[in-house]
């Protein structure tokens, strides 16, 4: 790849946290669903369940460390962006690696 490792960690969390507030806000999406709620919209659903496989791979692993933060009613948002940059960052080196090695192949 010819975009430098931190760049690509940057960019990467970038894209994933707007993905994952668009899923939110627009898509009238909670959190922790995958498949969509019975309040979306028809178009909502069907973009819902269109993306969640991308869902499950971005939070599934975390969902664990969202329900263990939630467990305390005051936990600061700090903390469930820190286990998002984290996972995410570790996400993105391994993804980096296998595209460096497959444009080599």
């Amino acid at each position: 790849m010819n975009i430098s490792r931190i760049k690509f960690i940057a960019l990467f969390l970038i894209i994933a946290f707007a993905f994952l507030f668009c899923t939110t806000s627009l898509l009238d999406q909670p959190p922790g669903s995958f498949f969509g709620s019975a309040s979306q919209a028809g178009w909502q659903s069907a973009v819902s369940i269109i993306l969640s496989p991308v869902k499950i791979i971005l939070v599934g692993p975390l969902l664990p460390f969202i329900h263990f933060l939630r467990q305390d009613p005051d936990t600061p948002p700090p903390f469930f962006l820190a286990g998002f940059a984290f996972y995410w960052s570790i996400l993105a080196l391994a993804l980096h690696y296998l595209l460096g090695k497959m444009k080599h192949a």
